[in-house]
């Protein structure tokens, strides 16, 4: 097998001293120093979130103020990263929403393992699980990235939605139980 050798163009004195780069990269610096300013005194200023933005995940609570989560564990299954993991609770049976079957007894999302795909609100059957547009979730360890239940209720408040699902089932049962006496 034969090596083929290829033969290299001499350098330019100007290319041997990179005075074309270097004038390349000051004109760049240059045109940045006096043109038009895109940077943003953070926090004050802030970016506008763009439609379709997928921030963090937080559990909202229905316009009665009652949790809309069931402890399906849908979410918990879909998550690829494994970010999420419910520990599912039961209701006391003289509770008004004693008709729904569970309720998370604990929810927990690792932030640090999320990866903001969307899955988990996407799997949700009661839309409990919204992406707020939050993008900037600070903590000073790592216990902090953990959210429980509590701190995903105060991120994710309430969602005035027109579904009242409870309302029906509740209002339906009664009517049913109603008929039969």
């Amino acid at each position: 097998m034969a090596t083929k050798i290829l033969e290299r163009k001499p350098l330019t004195l100007a290319e041997r001293t990179y005075l074309p780069q270097i004038a390349a990269g000051l004109w760049v610096t240059f045109r940045k120093m006096f043109g038009r300013r895109v940077t943003l005194e953070y926090p004050e200023q802030k970016p506008p979130i763009p439609r379709g933005y997928r921030g963090v995940p937080t559990l909202v609570k229905d316009p009665n103020g009652r949790e809309k989560c069931v402890s399906c564990q849908l979410c918990e299954f879909v998550c690829p990263p494994k970010a999420i993991r419910i520990t599912p609770g039961e209701i006391p049976a003289d509770s008004a929403t004693a008709h729904v079957e569970k309720a998370p007894k604990d929810f927990e999302l690792n932030m640090l393992r999320c990866i903001y795909c969307g899955l988990c609100e996407e799997a949700c059957p009661e839309r409990a699980i919204v992406l707020q547009n939050v993008y900037s979730l600070n903590a000073a360890t790592r216990e902090e990235v953990v959210l429980h239940k509590d701190k995903l209720y105060e991120l994710g408040g309430t969602l005035p939605d027109k579904i009242m699902k409870w309302d029906k089932k509740k209002a339906a049962a009664d009517k049913a139980a109603g008929g039969h006496h």
